[in-house]
């Protein structure tokens, strides 16, 4: 394998593993190097990486601003589904990096790249969806994963930060707060240290887009969030694009407290992982976008949509973007939510979020049939034919039951 690699791009991000491997491709491979950084909402994480990947040995970085996409494609579609994964988890990890390997296949056609590389250990869920992308967009590419390389003598993270050291790489964190992190638009996650441990409870100086709710407002705040077929597309009346609407709910919800997450998830390779994670905008958003749904959204249509959340969060969470169940599922989605159009009003307060009214063009709402008051068009007595006739296997299972 080693023969055939001239040149690799690296998804990098500059924290411990990409740095370190920048400098490992080198020396094992001796071949050039070009590093990819994809701008998913990372904020201050990307400043300095370009002088910082090319001091390291990269020939060039490129760092493209992905953040639109990443919004309208991945977790818009997302959105409209409702996906949650294990009941708990809004996927923010899973949905970014197939956008990411996506756009580093790209690049490495671009650059006449033989190979491209990932700095996911073997042990987690992302060196899956990396290599199920590459696989699907590029089957032909040269596929290094590092951690699972035979050259790959790094056995910790405590001996990654000896090398770094010994090459002079700096490293945005350090062996006393060795804390795992990915952010972009929809979430920040935190893993690994103290939070290995599934008693200990996460310390506050870990949090970066929240604040604890003791310290929220002593006031609740109020917004509107309007939607078009299912699309958040305006917040308080206000039009804003995919990336500033969720920029912009971030800030209030993160503001209010509201958003974190801690949950013991099962990996896609078979163990348990525990992860702390941050979805201040994204836990406003998908709730807000229920309480549409409530009134546009048939009863048997919205049944069968809710049939299909745990596929949908499991394809997503597993790599299998782009495969064509994803994307037949996707298209069924997209058809429940013709008539999600509408507004929700939430409440933030102190860490909940509170859907306190909605409404719609499309309602499916009557108040004249839902009163408890008197009206002119529902007939109460049709109710005892009905319960006799759903009833009636009831009926005959206990008369056989009970037959002498």
């Amino acid at each position: 394998m080693a023969s055939k690699i001239k040149k690799v791009v690296l998804a990098y991000s500059g924290g411990l593993d990409t740095s370190v491997i920048v400098r490992w491709l080198i020396e094992t491979y001796k071949c050039e190097v070009i590093c990819f950084a994809a701008d998913v909402g990372q904020k201050e994480e990307l400043t300095g990486l370009k002088k910082k990947a090319i001091s390291t040995g990269a020939s060039k970085i490129y760092i493209e601003d992905l953040r639109e996409e990443f919004a309208r494609d991945f977790v818009f579609p997302a959105l409209r589904a409702n996906a949650i994964y294990e009941g708990t988890y809004l996927l923010g990890t899973s949905l970014a990096r197939p956008l990411i390997a996506k756009k580093q296949i790209e690049i490495a056609r671009k650059e006449k790249a033989d190979s491209v590389c990932h700095g996911a250990t073997g042990k987690g869920n992302d060196q899956v969806r990396f290599e199920l992308t590459y696989i699907a967009l590029n089957p032909k590419i040269n596929i290094i994963s590092a951690w699972k390389d035979d050259n790959w003598t790094f056995d910790s993270r405590e001996s990654m930060f000896d090398y770094a050291e010994k090459h002079n790489i700096p490293l945005p964190l350090t062996k006393a707060k060795p804390y795992s992190s990915d952010r972009n638009l929809l979430h920040i996650s935190h893993e690994g240290a103290i939070l290995e441990d599934t008693w200990a409870e996460p310390p506050e100086d870990i949090f970066v887009l929240t604040k604890s709710p003791e310290a929220a407002p002593d006031r609740p705040t109020y917004v509107e969030i309007s939607f078009v077929k299912g699309n958040p597309v305006a917040i308080d009346g206000k039009k804003m694009s995919p990336a500033k609407l969720m920029e912009h709910m971030n800030i209030l919800a993160g503001n209010n407290g509201i958003g974190r997450m801690d949950m013991v998830e099962n990996r896609f390779v078979g163990m348990k992982s525990r992860g702390v994670y941050e979805t201040p905008g994204g836990t406003v958003l998908w709730a807000a976008h229920r309480a549409v749904e409530s009134i546009t959204m048939d009863r048997e249509v919205m049944l069968m949509r809710d049939s299909l959340i745990p596929k949908y969060a499991q394809l997503a969470y597993n790599g299998f973007w782009y495969s064509p169940e994803m994307k037949t599922l996707q298209a069924y989605i997209d058809a429940t939510q013709e008539n999600v159009n509408g507004t929700a009003r939430m409440k933030l307060y102190k860490g909940n979020c509170i859907v306190v009214g909605r409404k719609s063009p499309n309602s499916l709402y009557s108040e004249a049939f839902a009163t408890f008051e008197k009206d002119q068009v529902y007939n109460q007595m049709d109710a005892t034919g009905f319960i006799r006739l759903n009833g009636l296997r009831l009926r005959i299972q206990n008369i056989l039951k009970n037959k002498p």
